[in-house]
């Protein structure tokens, strides 16, 4: 068998253990409903950070205006669930297929920007996505849009979340992935050897918006409501914090990184004066021992454990 399909073959092989593991204990309820709360948040926080980790990571983007992406899909896919009453697989793909062709309207000026001026462009356009939505009334305007049905659980952000895992995996490992890779590398030789750059990096950045789009609908389906003072550009720092701390073009580490601190917000929940303090001397401390993350670029590996015992030794 080709070693890829058997790598896939055992991931989905383990996915399926640890999903029939956590549904079993959520069934007894070993897992109370704070905990699984808790780990819906994970499933729909690893898909902001992968999405994201596409543009940022493999691409060599500076995105921070994700929360717009997000918050297109959450409200999208509630118009068509609450206003229009129809299935939540159709929001669903609904809010996939609106936060993407954002993402391309957009990604076509702004891509042809570089570094801090990207950044700057991007954030400026996740605001005005929020602001636009706080003054359309048909959506709930500043109170946000209430009474919509909890269709997410934990089931479906499971799987969505691994569909999505594997499809960005193999993009990676596609042709055009390749050259997302190429141009994250060096923009001018990946020009020079007739790379269309912008075609590249507005398709990750399509790519990207629209999983953003999806981790929105989930969102807003689960927590009953969709406001626009979830979608501020805090909570694109919280994403791009996500990617940074896990290791940026790396997958493995987004994964981690949206757990880690999923799981360090829940655990200092009791402790809000202190939460934010602890979670920022943490970074600081993460970003001057470890500046690259905590896998860096690499992927999680037992040639991974190896090396580091060796260097230990």
């Amino acid at each position: 068998m080709d070693p890829i399909r058997k790598f896939d073959l055992k991931a989905i092989i383990a996915c399926i253990l640890i999903y029939a593991v956590v549904q079993g204990l959520i069934a007894v309820e070993v897992i109370g409903p704070f905990w699984e709360l808790n780990i819906v948040l994970i499933c729909i926080n690893i898909i902001l950070a992968v999405s994201l980790n596409l543009i940022n990571g493999y691409t060599g983007q500076f995105s921070i205006g994700h929360a717009g992406f997000m918050a297109v899909g959450a409200y999208t896919g509630a118009v068509i669930t609450v206003k229009l009453g129809l299935p939540f697989a159709l929001g669903l793909v609904v809010a996939t297929i609106s936060a993407g062709l954002l993402g391309f309207l957009i990604g076509l000026p702004t891509l042809r920007l570089d570094g801090d001026y990207l950044a700057i462009a991007t954030l400026g356009l996740g605001e005005i996505i929020r602001i636009c939505i706080l003054n359309i009334d048909y959506v709930g305007g500043a109170s946000g849009l209430m009474g919509i049905p909890r269709f997410t659980n934990f089931t479906v952000a499971f799987w969505l979340m691994i569909a999505i895992i594997f499809f960005i995996k193999n993009f990676k490992n596609s042709a055009p992935g390749r050259c997302c890779l190429a141009i994250r590398e060096n923009e001018i030789a990946a020009d020079t050897m007739g790379i269309n750059t912008t075609k590249y990096k507005v398709m990750a950045f399509t790519l990207g918006a629209s999983f953003a789009g999806t981790a929105g609908c989930l969102f807003s389906h689960y927590f009953f409501l969709a406001h626009p003072a979830t979608f501020t550009f805090m909570k694109s720092f919280d994403i791009l914090t996500m990617v940074v701390l896990g290791g940026l073009g790396s997958m493995t580490g987004s994964i981690c990184g949206a757990t880690l601190l999923t799981f360090i917000s829940a655990y200092l929940s009791d402790f809000p004066e202190w939460r934010m303090v602890i979670y920022s001397v943490t970074m600081i401390v993460l970003m001057l021992r470890r500046p690259q993350g905590l896998f860096g670029s690499e992927e999680l590996s037992r040639k991974m454990f190896r090396l580091g015992g060796r260097q230990n030794g």
